[in-house]
């Protein structure tokens, strides 16, 4: 009996599956057409039919990344300065799926970097990030909710910030559980609002 188009959307999903939770308890560096065979109970002869090769693979995991990253709930907040601790919360891992996406992303920077394709990738997609963070900095700006400055600086900075505190926190859990993390962003923000004095 041959296959329906619905038989091959199922069983990509089911592919897509076996491959995020490989992701997830192995990282990039554990992603190999065995593990996601053995993870779906199939043979690497049928997962060549999806991902003729590793590249096939790791592109793939990386858009399913993206989906997943774009699908997860964002809080909500209003304009101004509001708005721009929502969008940073929204980067950190304080949650068990925050983390384990997180998790991914970090461990996939290795892949990318020795993928002169995917870095490109990575720079507009991080490039697109501080963009969005620069228009909720400028929009803050404009309420005077945060003082006078270059907002391209301002979310560069903020961006750094908080990525810098993504990897603290997921090798250091116990030392940057998620209200630590919070309180460490708030900190940060507050600075932002009331700089210190230049040294004359």
């Amino acid at each position: 009996m041959p296959r329906t188009k619905g038989d091959h959307e199922a069983r990509r999903r089911d592919v897509s599956e076996a491959v995020w939770r490989v992701l997830a308890a192995q990282g990039f560096g554990g992603l190999t057409l065995r593990a996601v065979a053995t993870e779906l109970g199939a043979t690497t002869g049928l997962l060549t039919h999806y991902f003729p090769a590793k590249r096939d693979l790791v592109a793939h995991a990386l858009d399913l990344l993206d989906q997943r990253t774009a699908a997860r709930p964002r809080r909500a907040a209003g304009t101004g300065l509001a708005a721009v601790r929502a969008a940073l919360l929204d980067i950190l891992p304080l949650t068990a799926e925050a983390t384990a996406s997180n998790r991914i992303w970090v461990s996939s920077w290795d892949t990318a970097l020795a993928d002169p394709a995917l870095s490109g990738e990575y720079a507009l997609k991080y490039g697109r990030s501080r963009d969005k963070l620069r228009e909720l900095v400028a929009a803050a700006q404009e309420l005077g909710e945060l003082p006078p400055g270059d907002p391209a600086r301002i979310a560069a900075g903020a961006q750094s910030f908080v990525l810098g505190l993504v990897v603290q926190a997921l090798f250091a859990p116990e030392a940057f559980p998620p209200p630590r993390q919070t309180e460490l962003l708030d900190d940060y923000l507050a600075a932002l609002v009331h700089p210190w004095p230049e040294s004359r």
